[in-house]
């Protein structure tokens, strides 16, 4: 019998990506942890281990896939994460204005007590933002609930002219790395019997 796949979070954009795969959650369940990134903590750490503690605090019934992941934009060792005010957004979107930083994706599946993870990093330059580049950007509100104060898939592509690595890693959700791990974790994605 198909175990039932668990979604460990309330993005719509990871439900999306997963829908590449030709899956729907039979169940969504996020996590309520705390996100705050240790003192001294770097950005590969911290996503994974957010990733990790939001598989293990999701419930996981016998017969059931918990998928969880963690997106943190960083800026070399800072953490970049959601912004809480338009001001913070500001200063978030300037730092990151005609430079390359790292979009980190971590994504852990859970079946009973095994894990199975993977951290994928993704190389994202972004042009040299004029004034009124950034003042519509923030005025659009797509900044809110966005690490790095930005949504890839949004208006905000229109600032990205080069990348290296994961598209749908900066997204949200790495899809051909999420297919490996849910199959890994007994999934069967093609949908077709062996």
């Amino acid at each position: 019998m198909r175990p039932r796949l668990i979604l460990g979070s309330a993005s719509p954009r990871r439900r999306e990506l997963l829908a590449q795969l030709g899956l729907a959650p039979d169940e969504v369940r996020a996590p309520d942890i705390d996100e705050t990134p240790l003192k001294g903590e770097l950005p590969r750490p911290y996503c994974a281990r957010m990733a990790r503690e939001k598989a293990r605090a999701v419930a996981c019934g016998a017969g059931e896939v918990v998928l969880c992941a963690d997106t943190t934009v960083a800026l070399g060792r800072r953490i970049l994460g959601k912004p809480e005010s338009a001001g913070e957004a500001a200063e978030f979107l300037l730092a990151l204005s005609g430079r390359r930083h790292r979009v980190i994706t971590a994504v852990a599946v859970r079946r009973g007590e095994r894990l199975w993870e993977r951290v994928v990093e993704t190389v994202v330059k972004v042009k040299p933002l004029s004034d009124r580049e950034l003042n519509a950007y923030l005025a659009s509100g797509e900044w809110r609930g966005k690490a790095g104060a930005y949504a890839i898939q949004g208006r905000f592509g229109a600032f990205i002219p080069w990348l290296q690595g994961s598209f749908t890693g900066v997204v949200g959700l790495p899809v051909a790395e999420t297919a490996h791990l849910l199959e890994a974790a007994g999934l069967d994605i093609q949908g077709v019997e062996a």
